[in-house]
């Protein structure tokens, strides 16, 4: 990236109207990390660099939702999930053990296990050493959010101001913590450009109530479908125990719906810390299914406070500019999730307001359209 084309990416117009607050800021921390061996070392400065992780989760329930999107069976060019399109195991174990060391009292993983089945078998057929994870901490629990799990009722989540639904409800997990985690890849996505920390929360919906195979009145508790028919396309509604869309019929674009569902949740379940995964990874799409993906080897950690900045600050580490409208890439058929946030009052994309620390983005730029 030329000078003049760092100045044209942090002089982008901004969304917000200006007479609306502006969106909040937090620090972000990127860090250069070469090897998935050297990540624990990286993610306890990082942590440090951005005001300490047991101010965070000293002594309380810490959510951790995972990006462990596809099946066992998805592999690019035979290489294992977490080095191209799934965060790596190596990341996870070194997250949960300094969370531990931090004073967590109780760490569960989360994310959309298919079949249905519990989470640690999903993480088993990936070749994932559940155990090494389980005691790297104590407390440490897992949990398939994809329906409704060890709880006996969902939770309802209500958004003040909602693009798509006035409220969903999702699996207890994310009710029943006190700090709720991103854990994504730095990767592309074919709809909606990039998915980073605020897209990973986009699996957090169950498909036993927004999926093609949920039930029409209550949840279906065996779905095993995506959420293609509900949340991508709108070709119907969610069981009836979750209030349907508000403007039903307006598009049927996977990059108009996705985008807006993303920035709902992310009002609806504020994400306390982001944490990136760009050591290794994909270009091109979220999974070996898209045509064209690659690997690539950024060879970078990015974490911090709020998703917005922190997907930001990813994005321009990919070479885009986070301020980019539909049509420019990487949002070429899809609204840009952060704009949407960020004018709900989530975070700024403004990367003038963002205070960056560790390694300056100009130093970790990598990118991914060549």
């Amino acid at each position: 990236m030329t000078r003049r084309e760092w100045l044209a990416l942090i002089a982008a117009t901004p969304l917000l109207k200006a007479d609306t607050a502006p969106a909040p800021a937090a620090p972000v921390s990127i860090a250069k990390c070469a090897d998935y061996l050297e990540t624990p070392g990286k993610l306890a400065t990082m942590f440090d660099q951005l005001g300490g992780l047991e101010k965070l989760v000293r002594n309380k329930t810490v959510t951790i939702k995972l990006n462990m999107t596809g099946g066992p069976s998805n592999r690019l060019n035979g290489a294992a999930p977490g080095n191209t399109h799934m965060v790596h195991p190596a990341l996870i174990t070194a997250t949960t053990y300094l969370m531990g060391r931090a004073g967590a009292k109780r760490i569960r993983f989360v994310e959309s296990a298919w079949g249905p089945t519990v989470l640690q078998e999903g993480m088993q057929a990936v070749g994932w050493a559940v155990n090494g994870i389980e005691s790297a901490a104590a407390g440490v629990e897992f949990e398939n959010t994809n329906i409704l799990g060890t709880a006996k009722t969902y939770s309802r989540f209500r958004v003040p101001a909602p693009y798509m639904y006035p409220e969903y409800v999702l699996n207890h997990s994310y009710a029943d913590t006190d700090v709720f985690v991103s854990m994504a890849k730095l990767k592309n996505h074919a709809d909606c450009g990039v998915t980073l920390s605020l897209k990973n929360c986009f699996g957090i919906v169950p498909v036993s109530i927004y999926g093609d195979d949920a039930g029409v009145d209550e949840p279906n508790e065996r779905a095993s479908r995506g959420r293609q028919a509900v949340c991508h396309v709108g070709r119907r509604q969610p069981a009836k125990i979750a209030p349907p869309e508000l403007h039903p019929g307006v598009s049927n674009e996977a990059g108009y719906r996705v985008s807006r569902i993303v920035a709902d949740l992310a009002v609806a379940r504020p994400i306390h810390l982001a944490i990136i995964d760009g050591v290794e990874s994909m270009a091109g799409g979220e999974g070996p299914w898209i045509r064209g993906v690659r690997a690539v080897k950024p060879g970078v950690l990015i974490a911090g406070l709020n998703p917005v900045c922190t997907d930001a600050v990813a994005t321009a580490v990919m070479g885009y500019n986070p301020r980019a409208t539909r049509g420019t890439a990487p949002f070429r058929n899809a609204d840009n999730t952060m704009l949407l946030a960020e004018a709900v009052g989530v975070g700024t994309t403004d990367l003038k307001r963002i205070d960056v620390r560790g390694v300056p983005i100009e130093q970790a730029i990598y990118r991914y359209d060549v």
